[in-house]
């Protein structure tokens, strides 16, 4: 079996659990990577700006803005404040959350690379918590790059209904150039799946300091979904 098959198998493999995943609220976000630099810290922007969804209250925009730092060659660390906008047009500063990755695998140790995401989100003003385990997997074939997340979800307060949610989110992208790299994602939930053309690159400032930029366009996949969700993300690394 050719790498190219053994790829495309992988990308079908990790795209099966999209059939079964139960999430509410907005599931466009970002796509992670498992990979961890071992001398990097970063500060993040990103925003994903949603429509309507029949029968749910599901903010107009999140923004978000973190900063993270390496914890040596394993584990990167994050911190983000998460402000939202309603369909009114009020903003809102309402949460928090705490971010770890753990690379698991080296990069081509095995047919594919592995990582773990943990998350902890608090609501400042409402009885809500949320914490998330995702498993990350990557492979490379040729200049092609597949990746994706499964997220295990657990909602909890006297705010919010008590239950277990999972989210999917995957990429396939063209690594054209380090400065531009186009691809398709696929996010799938309870009440939203899309898919979409996406647009990210790096460019480089000097030695070790470069701006990492996404942005992408989900059109929604059934009546459920949202018809178009934007997402867009730049880094500060350095």
């Amino acid at each position: 079996m050719t790498e190219n098959l053994k790829a495309v198998i992988f990308v079908v493999l990790l795209c099966l659990p999209s059939l079964y995943a139960q999430a509410d609220g907005i599931v466009v976000d970002k796509v992670y990577h498992p990979y961890v630099d071992a001398l990097e810290k970063e500060m993040e922007y990103r925003t994903v700006i949603q429509g309507e969804q029949e029968g749910l209250l599901t903010p107009a925009e999140i923004h978000q803005f973190a900063i993270g730092t390496s914890v040596g060659d394993k584990l990167f660390a994050e911190f983000y404040a998460i402000g939202t906008k309603n369909r009114q047009g009020n903003f809102h500063l309402g949460a928090w959350e705490a971010e770890l990755k753990w690379q698991l695998t080296e990069q081509g140790e095995y047919f594919a690379d592995w990582g773990l995401l943990f998350e902890y989100e608090n609501e400042v003003e409402l009885d809500k918590n949320e914490i998330t385990v995702g498993i990350l997997a990557e492979k490379e074939f040729g200049r092609f790059s597949g990746t994706a997340n499964l997220m295990l979800i657990n909602e909890w307060g006297e705010d919010i209904v008590n239950e277990y949610e999972t989210v999917l989110a995957t990429q396939i992208r063209y690594r054209q150039s380090q400065a531009f790299e186009p691809g398709i994602e696929f996010y799938a939930g309870q009440n939203a799946r899309g898919i979409g053309p996406v647009i990210q690159g790096n460019i480089s400032l000097s030695l070790r300091k470069s701006l990492h930029w996404e942005s992408g366009v989900i059109f929604g996949l059934g009546n459920d979904s949202p018809n178009t969700s934007y997402r867009f993300l730049i880094e500060y690394e350095f």
